[in-house]
């Protein structure tokens, strides 16, 4: 049995239902073109994913209804699978409408919720429990959703076991630092185990903290990859399949019956396309961009604000701008101090030329001592420390912000992991923006990914990339002098403790750390909870970030040991 499958991993935006819609009905129409038999759109594609609570509002699943039923008449010469939030009896469910011809055929309802990590669909969707497959008579295929794939009881193996020769997954899959060959080798395991062809219909776009990777994949009956889509673009995935025929074809009498014969692709094959996987300092970087261009023009935003200021952080945030929305779209802003080296200002300024982007220089030293000025009566003999380090970095958010209103632009900040999970950076200062680009990247990665960058173009200067990090709020400043160790270990334990759970004594002996040095870390972690509570939202690529992937209490005497 033969069959041409497409993949249409689209952008979509949550609660644009028109625009989703509208775009549904584009690529079924270039499906049609191609003359595919089973064409296939991402999770929760018409409502964009994850609507949260959007789904308690009746409004919304009306209209999403609506949309839907505009769509249905449209599917013309295929079978089109649609993901969409479906209300039945007062229960919501996570479903995919099947329509053929211009008929709603069935809906198969999502039956494994996940509810870990970022997911929270227990709050807001009812299991389904039925595991339909839909047949023409010769061809078979079944449907399930994103973590039906993954959950130990599969409907994948019920399908499969019933008959199915093909399991087609809509998805919405988030991206994190390993999940693209996670998927590959649980698609392989699937198609191996049960015999059977697997498609993944994955999500591509960002959406607040997560950004959605696409790198849709078919495989076939044996465990042989077919085809993978683009990363982080959208693209439609086309493949001819060779179909296994039925082992269980009696028990198919249940099925849900199409309208017409579906396995129809003409004589010439199509060569089956496999786009290249991206090594992981690139796919990170694509990642950020993606989340980035995304985060800013779904909200309105055309152009954004950088805070240069000559260190390696920044400058990365910069190249990532530029590449996301344009180099005449980023306004780089330098901000020098008392404090701030000639080096600094070099770097700035050559970063900024090497992107092309526009460099505003505003000295705030004035500002900086009239508020010294002004609170030198309250402060009376007190002797400077890190008050008078953190008032630098309010004034530069205040001016930070200040353009952004004029300008109406998004400031982008550019803090770190390392640096927000031990709270070295400061409240309404460097931490103040609209979103945070590298808030899942620990020091180490960022020199990991910037040099990568600068493979593809060397726009990042060596002196940025070599010199000591600095904030510049006092003279002879360096980062690691003020941490309880340098980045290459404060990494190293970070990612023990946040994204592994191990205690500080099992870190220690791992890493062959001081204990003392460890639990220093761990303190200061969770001593910094309330700073990351306030700090803007940011892309999500590591199996644990810091937002809604982690739920720390503020108030918390737990001592880890």
């Amino acid at each position: 049995m033969n069959v041409r499958i497409g993949l249409a991993q689209i952008n979509t935006t949550v609660g644009d239902l028109k625009g989703n819609a509208k775009k549904i009905l584009e690529y079924l129409g270039h499906a049609r073109a191609e003359h595919v038999d089973i064409m296939a759109f991402p999770e929760l594609a018409l409502t964009g994913y994850p609507p949260e609570d959007l789904v308690f509002r009746n409004d919304f699943l009306q209209a999403t209804q609506a949309a839907l039923t505009e769509i249905i008449p449209h599917v013309r010469d295929l079978v089109a699978i649609v993901g969409f939030v479906e209300l039945d009896q007062n229960h919501r469910y996570n479903s995919a409408a099947v329509i053929c011809d211009g008929q709603l055929i069935g809906i198969y309802r999502k039956h494994c919720l996940p509810n870990y990590g970022v997911f929270d669909e227990l709050r807001y969707f009812h299991p389904g429990e039925r595991f339909s497959i839909f047949t023409d008579g010769a061809l078979s295929f079944g449907v399930t959703i994103c973590e039906d794939l993954w959950c130990s009881n599969s409907p994948v193996i019920a399908q499969a076991r019933a008959g199915a020769q093909l399991i087609i997954n809509i998805s919405a899959s988030p991206y994190e630092i390993y999940k693209p060959s996670q998927r590959e080798r649980l698609l392989a395991k699937h198609s191996t185990q049960e015999h059977v062809a697997v498609a993944l219909c994955n999500l591509v776009g960002g959406q607040d903290e997560l950004v959605f990777d696409g790198q849709s994949l078919i495989y076939d009956h044996q465990g042989k990859l077919i085809a993978r889509a683009k990363a982080f673009e959208e693209d439609l995935l086309i493949a001819d399949l060779s179909l296994a025929p039925p082992s269980r074809a009696t028990l198919l009498n249940g099925a849900v019956k199409l309208p017409r014969a579906v396995g129809r692709y003409p004589a010439q094959r199509r060569v089956p396309r496999i786009e290249p996987s991206l090594p992981e300092a690139e796919e990170i970087y694509r990642a950020l961009v993606l989340a980035t261009r995304d985060y800013a023009r779904k909200n309105g935003f055309q152009r954004v604000i950088v805070g240069l200021s000559g260190g390696i952080d920044s400058a990365l945030v910069a190249c990532i701008a530029a590449d996301a929305l344009g180099p005449e779209n980023v306004l780089g802003v330098f901000l020098p101090s008392r404090f701030t080296s000639q080096l600094s200002r070099d770097s700035a300024t050559q970063i900024a030329r090497n992107l092309k982007i526009q460099l505003l220089e505003i000295d705030i030293d004035s500002l900086y001592e009239s508020a010294l000025q002004t609170l030198a009566p309250v402060f009376g003999e007190a002797q400077p420390d890190v008050t008078e380090e953190n008032i630098q970095a309010r004034v530069r958010a205040v001016l930070w912000m200040a353009l952004a209103n004029k300008f109406r632009a998004l400031v982008l900040t550019a803090g770190n992991k390392s640096e927000l999970a031990v709270g070295y950076a400061t409240l309404y200062g460097d931490m103040a923006g609209g979103f945070s680009v590298l808030k899942d990247l620990t020091k180490t990665r960022v020199y990991q990914v910037a040099r990568w960058r600068n493979t593809q173009a060397a726009v990042i200067p060596q002196s940025i990339l070599e010199r000591a990090p600095t904030a510049e709020l006092r003279p002879d400043q360096t980062d690691e002098a003020d941490l309880p160790a340098p980045y290459r270990d404060l990494d190293r334990v970070l990612e023990a403790y946040v994204e592994r759970n191990q205690s500080p004594k099992e870190i220690a002996q791992a890493l062959q750390l001081p204990e003392g040095v460890v639990r220093q870390i761990v303190m200061l972690i969770q001593k910094s909870e309330y700073k990351r509570r306030q700090a803007p939202i940011g892309p999500k690529i590591t199996p644990r970030a810091f937002g809604r992937d982690w739920r720390q209490p503020i108030v918390n005497r737990f001592e880890p040991h």
